[in-house]
């Protein structure tokens, strides 16, 4: 009746003093791993601007439909996308935007921490995918 008592207990004291599993995640932050998909940025250019062309493969691929885009013509006859938005809430970030761009415009970075308080707030703009481009690449 002991012995059974004695190595329940020699087991949990071994995992007792081992070195903890678990991360204070607070404090402490996983890095993804290296084909992690993460929330959407623009690319930006030296000016500053999206290096989208409004090509509208991105919103072709899509298979949760979560990309509406708007097309602009310049007066030189470049493209550039007029109104550009991504709904978080509905994208499963598989990635196939980033696959479909021909001038790698929209990349999936490395952000894993979701939380707004507003549902608006996870409807990215131009202005917004341009604004997580810093401190990118």
């Amino acid at each position: 009746m002991i012995i059974p008592l004695l190595k329940g207990l020699r087991l949990t004291l071994s995992r007792f003093f081992s070195r903890p599993i678990t991360i204070q995640y607070p404090e402490e932050k996983r890095t993804p791993p290296p084909r992690w998909r993460g929330m959407h940025y623009f690319r930006a250019d030296d000016a500053g601007n999206t290096t989208c062309v409004a090509c509208g493969l991105c919103v072709a691929v899509c298979p949760s439909r979560c990309i509406s885009l708007e097309i602009g013509e310049r007066e030189d006859g470049q493209r550039y996308p007029r109104h550009y938005e991504i709904d978080e809430l509905r994208c499963i970030f598989c990635g196939y935007c980033q696959e479909a761009c021909p001038v790698n415009a929209i990349k999936l970075g490395s952000g894993y921490e979701y939380v707004k308080y507003d549902r608006s707030d996870f409807i990215l703009t131009t202005e917004k995918l341009l604004a997580m481009y810093e401190g990118k690449e």
